[in-house]
């Protein structure tokens, strides 16, 4: 009797300890991102402490990161996504690359072009501007100087990133917007799961991305989403002026926004819609992931020469 009570309570602690250990590998693998094999390989070297765990993960995967971001720096990262952040009178946007889709569609990656968005609308926040509109863009090398809340620098966390997923990666650009007085933000990302423009400090993440700043008094989110939509999709050069940059004859204009086709309504032009609706388009940016930016054109005109 004894035996089997003891036996009985044996494997009881074991359960016990099984669930607990199973639990501790879960949260984990949930807080990290990082492997199945090397969340139990470091929660089994201390003794499952998520927190120690954690840390040797971290500096594991920085080391390996960095390591394999020498060793991969020259492989193209040609694919990748853009996110879009507003967050009251901020707008970021940002793109960051790697080299396969099947890594744009992984949650750890998502979550990193998140996080990036939050860090540039952060560095926007506390910057004083005059005026009714500031717009602050980063280059590749600015963005990874930039520090985060935990000390380390995003050139630090890509390193990190590179580690968990295996293959290169690269923090492209960013845009930021700031309004004041009676400007107001939209922001949209294509293609997204939502049915509006960019939630209220909700990271929308696509191949392509808009931040219009705008003036007019109860624009609906639905107007706000159009028009983020048309400029994703017709690319606008600028935005154009009434009684200038009219059409030729016979031709539609393809590079005026509001002498544009709309592209929800093709019988009016984007200039109409925004008159019966009282809004003024003052600003916009449109990112598409992986497109030739303008310093890297310069950059590929002066290696040619």
């Amino acid at each position: 009797m004894l035996l089997q009570h003891f036996t009985r309570a044996f494997h009881t602690t074991r359960l016990v300890l099984a669930g607990a250990e199973k639990s501790a590998l879960a949260a984990l693998r949930k807080k990290t991102g990082y492997t199945f094999a090397n969340c139990k390989k470091a929660l089994e070297m201390h003794n499952n402490d998520i927190n120690l765990a954690e840390k040797w993960l971290n500096e594991q995967a920085q080391s390996l990161g960095w390591s394999k971001a020498t060793k991969l720096a020259e492989r193209a990262t040609a694919q990748g996504l853009v996110g879009v952040l507003i967050h009251g009178n901020i707008g970021a946007m940002v793109e960051v690359n790697c080299e396969t889709d099947f890594v744009a569609r992984n949650e750890h990656f998502k979550n990193f072009v998140d996080h990036v968005s939050r860090i540039c609308a952060k560095y926007t926040e506390i910057s004083d501007f005059d005026g009714d509109l500031w717009k602050l863009g980063f280059e590749a090398e600015a963005l990874r100087k930039l520090r985060t809340t935990d000390g380390k620098t995003l050139g630090d966390q890509l390193a990190l990133l590179i580690g968990a997923v295996g293959e290169n990666a690269s923090i492209k650009r960013a845009i930021c917007f700031k309004t004041s007085n009676d400007l107001q933000l939209a922001g949209y990302a294509h293609p997204t799961s939502t049915n509006v423009a960019a939630v209220e400090n909700t990271t929308q993440i696509g191949k392509y991305g808009a931040i219009v700043a705008f003036r007019g008094a109860s624009v609906d989110e639905e107007l706000q989403k159009h028009i983020c939509q048309h400029i994703v999709g017709l690319n606008p050069v600028k935005i154009g002026e009434e009684g200038k940059d009219k059409p030729m004859a016979n031709k539609d204009d393809e590079t005026c926004l509001i002498h544009q086709e709309y592209l929800i309504d093709p019988d009016r032009t984007v200039g109409e819609v925004l008159k019966e609706n009282n809004v003024t388009i003052i600003d916009y940016q449109r990112y598409e992931c992986g497109e030739v930016t303008k310093s890297e054109r310069l950059e590929q005109v002066k290696l040619s020469n």
